[in-house]
């Protein structure tokens, strides 16, 4: 996953369901540069579990990490990153 051009990473998970392995997952490959700010959800909470990345040219996606896999987030936020190192590259 490329994440250097992460900025702010928001996650909210409950991590005793199916998408709590994917976003604990996807928190371990953040690097510590990123502002990272993580809520834990419970199973009376009204809150949806999410995953919500902010970039460096400000672009934010937003995943859910329930249906999604470790394999496909990082696939979905490469997507992104990849437009970000081409452009890097272009620069340089």
């Amino acid at each position: 996953m490329i994440t250097k051009y992460f900025t702010n990473v928001v996650v909210k998970f409950d991590p005793f369901t199916a998408g709590g392995r994917s976003a604990r997952l996807f928190l371990a490959r953040v690097p510590s540069s990123a502002k990272i700010s993580c809520k834990v959800l419970t199973k009376t909470s009204t809150d949806k579990p999410s995953i919500e990345v902010t970039f460096r040219d400000k672009n934010v996606m937003k995943a859910d990490p329930v249906n999604m896999n470790i394999t496909e987030l990082r696939e979905y936020f490469d997507t992104h990153s990849r437009k970000l190192a081409i452009q890097d590259a272009i620069k340089e």
